[in-house]
């Protein structure tokens, strides 16, 4: 059941920070992207398609093979429109920590890169730096601040509405 938890402060003070956050002009050196993920099903054809010919269309059988999942990381920059797409295997926190790795190599000249996103537990800083640690670049630590949704307000996130 959808509902808005309890409007304690912690609450109303991610809703204000976030939506101060969407209020702020475009600006090249303080980008705001939005940050979510989406679980995928693979199928695989159970049996072939046939090809297109003059005067049909290809066709393609409804049934398929179940081929297990995978997920999709999204993110979305609202005010340039840009959008960042990542397929991996699964949503974990090393998975997640290489995608905003590549959101930043996308902005050479920022700052900072604000990091709208939701309170998944391998969304953490702690995952961003443990990996950025592992890697050779001293990258990431210090070009993003995040700004996390309240918990049951992730429909703040303009990423989840994207997706």
């Amino acid at each position: 059941m959808w509902c808005i938890a309890e409007l304690n402060e912690e609450y109303i003070a991610r809703i204000e920070d976030v939506l101060a956050l969407y209020e702020k002009p475009l600006s090249e050196r303080t980008p705001v992207v939005c940050v979510d993920e989406k679980p995928v099903v693979l199928h695989a054809n159970a049996r072939p398609p046939r090809p297109m010919r003059p005067g049909r269309i290809a066709r393609r059988d409804s049934e398929y093979r179940r081929r297990g999942t995978a997920n999709v990381f999204c993110g979305v920059q609202p005010k340039a429109g840009r959008h960042f797409t990542k397929p991996t295997p699964d949503r974990s926190s090393p998975q997640f920590a290489d995608y905003p790795v590549e959101i930043a190599a996308s902005y050479p000249e920022a700052d900072t890169i604000h990091l709208v996103m939701d309170n998944l537990s391998s969304h953490s800083r702690k995952a961003l730096v443990d990996r950025s640690a592992r890697r050779s670049a001293a990258c990431c630590g210090g070009r993003f601040t995040v700004h996390y949704t309240p918990k049951h307000g992730s429909w703040l996130n303009q990423a989840e509405i994207e997706v």
